[in-house]
C-alpha cells in the first residue's frame, strides 16, 4: 500500500499540487494505519519528495493539534511492548531510538517502567519457557533461558538471577552458572 495519496488523487497531480496538501495527505494516511513518530513521518515525506519547507509546516501543525506526539507514542510503545512481548528497558529504548524518538523522550518513557514489573515480566517469560527446556542439560537450559532474556533486552545479572531462581524452584540446584561457556551467549553476555 503506498504511503501517500492515490496516484489519481488531486493532491498528487502535476506541478499544481500544493506541497502542503500532499504532505497532509501522506501524514494522515500513515497516521490512520498506525501511530507514527515525527521522525517516521518526516522520513516518509522525504521519500515522497515533499519539499522540506512544506513538510516542516505540516509536521509542526500536526504536532500543535496533537496528531503527532512523540511523548505519548513512546509511553504507549513502552507499555504495549513490555506487556505484549516482555521487552526490557534496553530493548524498548533501542526500538524507540530506531523510530526516531529523541533521547530525552526515550529516557522518560523507559524510566516510567516499574523495575519490579520488569523483574516480574522476566520471571513470567522464564516460567513460560521453562517447560520446553525440561530434559535438556542444566547448562543448556540455562544458556537457552538466559539467551531468551538477553534477546528481549534484559541484562546479564537479572537474567542469570531469574533463571537461577526458576531452576532452583524446580529442584535443580546444580551449579548452573559456574561453568557455562559465555561465548555461547548472545551480545553483552558473551
Amino acid at each position: 500500500m503506498p504511503d501517500g495519496p492515490q496516484e489519481d488523487a488531486p493532491a498528487s497531480q502535476g506541478p499544481d499540487a500544493d506541497p502542503e496538501a500532499v504532505a497532509r495527505a501522506i501524514c494522515l494516511r500513515l497516521l490512520t494505519m498506525a501511530p507514527k513518530t515525527r521522525a517516521q513521518l518526516a522520513e516518509a515525506l522525504r521519500k515522497r519528495e515533499v519539499p522540506e519547507e512544506a513538510a516542516q509546516a505540516v509536521l509542526e501543525r500536526f504536532s500543535e493539534v496533537g496528531l503527532i506526539d512523540d511523548e505519548a507514542f513512546a509511553a504507549a510503545w513502552v507499555s504495549s511492548r513490555h506487556a505484549g512481548r516482555g521487552l526490557a528497558r534496553r530493548a524498548l529504548a533501542q526500538e524507540l531510538r530506531h523510530r526516531g524518538v529523541d533521547e530525552e523522550t526515550v529516557k522518560d518513557a523507559v524510566n516510567g517502567l516499574d523495575p519490579e514489573q520488569e523483574i516480574e515480566t522476566a520471571r513470567a517469560l522464564v516460567a513460560r519457557k521453562l517447560a520446553s527446556t525440561r530434559g535438556a542439560d542444566p547448562k543448556a537450559r540455562t544458556r537457552r533461558l538466559v539467551g531468551m532474556l538477553a534477546r528481549k533486552g534484559y541484562g546479564p545479572g537479572l537474567a542469570f538471577r531469574v533463571v537461577r531462581e526458576a531452576l532452583e524452584s524446580e529442584g535443580m540446584d546444580e551449579s548452573m552458572g559456574e561453568s557455562i561457556d559465555t561465548d555461547d551467549l548472545p551480545g553483552e553476555f558473551g
